[in-house]
């Protein structure tokens, strides 16, 4: 029964995916909200992404919410920094925990830090003398469920609001992960699909888009009119993921895993990454990211690569972690994480 939940789980998913992106082509490039698509937390990072099936617990609200279900520690709480491109800093945090009987939960936030920026004008394009200063934030509520001892299923709605100046827009997106670990019952393969960022179009409104303007027939004095502002879609992308974790032994183990995605706004992305570690202590990784149809410049991104550690601290579980991202036209990206677990 489990396996057919699971299986009309992901039928749901594909078909909902063929109906948001059979139109793709139209819309590429015209997508907004795409704060929504910066990734958090330094392992995932460092595994440029591929971390479907392995990113577990409080780690899986971004990348995939059905993982929340399955996390090492009952409570655990995430503070993630990433030093991002243009000046922008991203800070998130995050908190998930399991109820016996009922499922497991999540809370996240993300905010992008961005300096205040000069008030030009036709009249001043040097400035005004007055600054404002950008505000784009995310918040997120997730709900996960463990459907057997191998399925797991979660969805996440993210409440999404930006703000420039005397201009804003709020949205609602939806993500929608389901897991399969041991796949084939082959131990340590496993297998996920996450439809993520589904919500109506956001709109921009606000005092800003009023401008004063005279009525071409001239049949009305100087007035005030309010500029329509257009709708935009949400970045929605579908993402397949596969993952084998091989133990060495009791110390060394080995994680290999790769994601495609398929996005409304621009080309098919494959997305590999590794992760060694060592006594489940001490880990290193790499990843790197493949986008099609963007051309040499298109994607900006280049090799990922990090490390981080795992400690028990008297019962409370302590992880470090850190990862790099090499970056064309700006600086390079610096993501530091720490998690703790109860």
């Amino acid at each position: 029964m489990n396996k057919m939940k699971v299986l009309s789980l992901v039928l749901v998913i594909l078909f909902a995916a063929g109906e948001i992106f059979a139109g793709g082509g139209s819309r590429n490039g015209t997508a907004g909200a795409t704060q929504l698509l910066i990734p958090v937390g330094a392992r995932g990072v460092a595994m440029s992404g591929a971390t479907l099936v392995g990113a577990t617990g409080v780690e899986g609200l971004y990348w995939n919410p059905a993982n929340i279900a399955s996390g090492e520690y009952s409570t655990s709480v995430m503070f993630s920094h990433m030093q991002h491109i243009a000046d922008i800093n991203v800070e998130y945090g995050a908190v998930a925990t399991n109820i016996e009987g009922f499922g497991s939960i999540g809370l996240s936030i993300k905010s992008l830090g961005i300096d205040e920026i000069p008030i030009t004008t036709v009249q001043n394009p040097d400035g005004t003398g007055q600054n404002f200063k950008p505000s784009f934030m995310i918040l997120g509520l997730t709900y996960a469920r463990m459907l057997s001892d191998r399925i797991s299923v979660g969805l996440t709605a993210n409440v999404v609001s930006e703000r420039i100046d005397l201009v804003s827009a709020t949205g609602l997106a939806f993500n929608l992960g389901v897991s399969y670990k041991n796949l084939g019952n082959v131990d340590g393969l496993s297998f996920a699909v996450v439809l993520k960022n589904l919500g109506p179009q956001m709109k921009y409104d606000g005092t800003g888009l009023n401008v004063k303007a005279i009525s071409t027939d001239l049949s009305r004095p100087t007035q005030w009119y309010k500029v329509e502002a257009a709708a935009f879609e949400l970045p929605s992308t579908l993402e397949l993921g596969f993952g084998y974790n091989y133990k060495f032994n009791e110390s060394n183990a080995f994680v290999l895993n790769g994601v495609f995605q398929n996005s409304n706004f621009y080309g098919d992305e494959y997305k590999f990454g590794a992760e060694y570690g060592y006594n489940n202590l001490f880990f290193i990784r790499a990843g790197y990211a493949l986008l099609e149809g963007v051309g040499d410049d298109g994607n900006i991104f280049g090799l990922t690569a990090g490390a981080g550690i795992n400690y028990d601290l008297g019962g409370v579980g302590f992880k470090f972690d850190y990862a790099y991202r090499e970056t064309k036209f700006f600086d390079n990206n610096h993501v530091f994480t720490v998690q703790l677990g109860l």
